[in-house]
């Protein structure tokens, strides 16, 4: 949902050599099913695979997303801080270059309950670690 107004939510999506994962990240948050305005900022710290070139192909393909191509690697915190400074929604979300989002509604449910309930600042949910092998 492309305009000028600053989005409700920035995602921030740091990424380094991604490339067998960055698909499906990149995937699980653009079926994210919600009516508010979001950004995707992806930082990616000079990656020496394919990632660079997927993420090309990706903002090319959709407008909320705004590339950081980095041509040096500065570091998971320093990428990650870089990208924060870019940010202008009202709330942050990440989600890591190899991570993935499974539920279609958990930007919702997340900015509901902040929207619901301003004393507090963020929220979290449970994860399942999978490895490379799927297990």
């Amino acid at each position: 949902m492309p305009n000028d107004r600053a989005p409700l939510v920035s995602i921030i999506v740091p990424t380094y050599n991604c490339e067998g994962y960055i698909k499906q990240a990149l995937d699980s948050i653009l079926m994210q099913e919600c009516d508010f305005s979001y950004e995707i900022l992806i930082g990616d710290d000079a990656s020496t695979d394919g990632t660079p070139q997927i993420l090309l192909d990706y903002a090319a393909r959709h407008e909320c997303i705004k590339l950081f191509l980095r041509e040096t690697n500065l570091g998971a915190a320093k990428n990650c801080i870089e990208l924060l400074k870019t940010a202008r929604g009202k709330y942050l979300a990440t989600l890591e270059g190899d991570d993935t989002w499974t539920n279609k509604n958990k930007l919702r449910a997340q900015i509901d309950f902040l929207e619901n309930n301003p004393g507090f600042v963020g929220c979290s949910h449970f994860c399942t670690i999978i490895n490379a092998n799927g297990k």
